[in-house]
């Protein structure tokens, strides 16, 4: 199927045609996005519209569950508020939601790393709550370690050994004590999923706004608390453990694997972006390494000695 070009102008007649109060609001491209592109509606509002990813469940599963979660959430999110339906004019599903302010961090930086720490700390402990028995799940992220062994394997294999900047039998490691560690044996709580320097928004240098919220699901939360060493700066993944005040030694051992095998993701993107291959997001190269050097330099004091 021959992919749509998505113009300003293309947006502007999916709202006459769908929902013509919104149509002739100010609009204007985000930078950045992959699967889904997000435009600018006006001040308050964007509209968020598959691109690369074909598949409805994504943006169904923001609609049915953004809404309630948002109010019990301490940072903004964007909250769907309009529904947009494939046509003919644009064969796949588009939402307009709550536009959250400020700059996403792998634009950005984090300055204010206490007050950050405090803050994502303070976002996941409100939303990881026992999840409702029909909330999505996810088979490969929300499991334990072990069953991302492949992912993990392929990341450190085809990042560049140069660029990992640490001894590949440490970094494995890391991940092989995730791999031992047990299970998570709570109830399955509400996880944000994708939790990376695209998918937060920063503002006078702290945290100011989690987006993306397609990977939701009901699971482990160590794969969110790997952000402890995947968004924050040096040295403040033991001031946000010790704010969230809710993760036993099995779970920070689960977090910090995942921690690794993400910012291998994030090289690895940034590696594609480098060499201009599809998808390629050259500013997370940097973004990975930074995260892999504080994994690979923090292991935290309270489970280790």
């Amino acid at each position: 199927m021959t992919e749509t070009e998505i113009t300003a102008g293309l947006i502007r007649d999916l709202l006459r045609d769908q929902h013509p109060d919104l149509a002739d609001l100010p609009l204007r491209e985000v930078e950045g996005g992959w699967g889904n592109q997000m435009w600018r509606l006006g001040d308050e509002l964007a509209v968020r519209i598959q691109r690369m990813d074909n598949d409805p469940q994504f943006q169904l599963r923001e609609r049915q569950w953004l809404p309630l979660l948002a109010p019990r959430l301490p940072l903004p999110i964007p909250v769907p508020v309009r529904n947009g339906a494939p046509s003919e004019r644009f064969p796949k599903l588009w939402t307009v939601v709550t536009w959250v302010p400020g700059l996403p961090l792998d634009q950005g930086s984090i300055t204010r790393g206490d007050d950050a720490a405090d803050t994502l700390a303070a976002f996941l402990r409100a939303l990881h709550v026992a999840a409702p028995a029909d909330a999505p799940v996810d088979n490969d992220r929300g499991a334990h370690p072990k069953d991302s062994t492949n992912g993990f394997n392929y990341f450190l294999n085809s990042v560049d050994a140069d660029a990992i900047g640490h001894d590949a039998a440490d970094v494995r490691a890391v991940w092989d004590d995730a791999v031992a560690a047990p299970a998570w044996e709570g109830p399955a709580m509400w996880v944000h999923g994708d939790l990376h320097p695209a998918n937060v928004v920063v503002a006078d240098g702290t945290l100011a706004g989690v987006v993306d919220f397609g990977a939701l699901f009901a699971g482990d939360p160590a794969l969110d608390l790997s952000s402890a060493w995947v968004l924050l700066p040096a040295g403040a993944a033991a001031r946000f453990f010790a704010a969230y005040a809710d993760a036993d030694e099995a779970t920070v051992r689960r977090a910090r694997g995942l921690a690794a095998l993400k910012s291998l993701f994030l090289m690895l993107m940034g590696q594609n972006g480098d060499r201009g291959l599809p998808g390629g997001k050259p500013a997370w190269g940097p973004a990975g390494r930074s995260a892999l050097d504080r994994v690979m330099g923090e292991r935290l004091a309270r489970f280790h000695g």
